[in-house]
């Protein structure tokens, strides 16, 4: 019986459906794809055992275990039976407050209830920002090396990607030159990624200043990633993109994930960092969790993250086909130099500094004990 030609096409093998061929592109050059492929020319026969470097998730370890206080803050709220209902689409007030009081810690103004919204993740809060800035012919500015997410966020939104480039004799600073020279009159905004990630730098106070002032001069907002906030373990101390706020307007994306330690419990969020008003012109255990940590749970964060980091960092120099640019400063990730592809190329790995100690010591030794 005949379905309007429908059985037909079908038939034929003619489906009306099928990928976006731009995402598919991006997600080939993802970080996940890389490792993938080298995952796939790994013999399962070799001589030594295979530990995973791309983990990227220190929860899994042990001694990473995030503090006390966060689980029974955890373990309260869900009890309490106090946010079993639909929360507010900007997250429950007490939780926005706390963030906004967590923030405001390290910056030269006080933040508002009204300034937070709560996300499922980091990740979310970068689709809701990128999805809000996207317009027709609009285009945005990204670091690269970069977290690859942006990239597939914006071909979604159909955001034109521009490349900036991180410079690797610098301490991975932004290349600011290049930034002025691809920004134009539809440009939206640049993104700073801060702790960085992938490369394990820490940017200083006076190039997040300079970064502010030229967005400024471009009239571009700055998008500051700072889901690795606080995780420092080098010379640079943390500062985040808000304490510029009066120079440019600032849209910070964050997440309870990394610094305590907690990835798979999804919440991030939003600030607008904006005491200019620029902005407007144009859940129950987070109180808990922020205000009661106390500090030694991130001071041993802190501590086995920057001696992770050097074991990597000293271990990388013993073998040839790789190097280290710029030793991991904050973060859980360094990024190397690879020499297994065409030598014209600047080929990235991404090598997680969160495995335990020792795990390193029998990756780059070659031995193993019970310890």
């Amino acid at each position: 019986m005949d379905n309007g030609g429908v059985d037909g096409a079908a038939a034929a093998g003619r489906w009306r459906f099928g990928p976006n061929a731009s995402l598919a592109s991006v997600s080939a050059s993802s970080i996940r794809a890389v490792l993938d492929k080298i995952i796939a020319n790994i013999r399962d026969d070799g001589p030594r055992p295979v530990l995973p470097l791309g983990h990227g998730d220190p929860s899994a370890f042990p001694c990473f275990r995030t503090t006390a206080v966060a689980e029974d803050a955890i373990v309260a709220a869900v009890r309490s039976a106090d946010f079993n209902s639909y929360a507010p689409n900007v997250g429950v007030s007490p939780a926005r407050r706390a963030i906004a009081e967590y923030l405001s810690r390290d910056l030269p103004y006080k933040l508002s209830t009204d300034d937070i919204f709560l996300t499922a993740g980091c990740t979310q809060a970068i689709e809701i920002a990128l999805s809000v800035l996207a317009r027709p012919g609009a285009n945005i500015l990204l670091p690269r090396p970069g977290f690859p997410f942006y990239e597939a966020r914006a071909g979604i939104n159909g955001l034109e990607v521009r490349h900036f480039d991180l410079l690797p004799e610098k301490g991975w600073e932004i290349d600011l030159e290049a930034v002025e020279a691809l920004a134009d009159e539809n440009t939206v905004a640049m993104v700073v990624i801060n702790p960085g990630n992938p490369c394990g730098n820490v940017f200083t106070h006076q190039h997040l200043a300079e970064v502010a002032n030229t967005a400024k001069r471009l009239g571009i907002m700055v998008i500051a990633d700072e889901v690795y906030d606080h995780l420092v373990f080098g010379s640079n101390p943390f500062v985040p993109m808000g304490v510029f706020g009066n120079t440019v307007p600032v849209l910070t994306l964050g997440s309870i994930s990394k610094r305590w330690v907690v990835p798979g419990w999804r919440l991030g969020w939003i600030v607008t960092s904006d005491p200019n008003g620029v902005f407007k012109e144009t859940k129950g255990a987070v109180p808990q969790i922020l205000e009661n940590t106390k500090d030694d749970f991130f001071e041993k964060t802190i501590n086995l993250l920057r001696k992770t980091a050097g074991i990597c960092y000293d271990n990388i120099k013993e073998i040839d086909c790789i190097a280290c640019p710029h030793k991991p400063e904050g973060s859980m990730f360094a990024m190397v130099r690879s020499i297994f592809f065409r030598a014209s190329e600047f080929n990235c790995t991404f090598v997680p500094i969160s495995s335990p100690p020792s795990t390193w010591h029998h990756i780059f030794s070659g031995g193993c004990s019970d310890g």
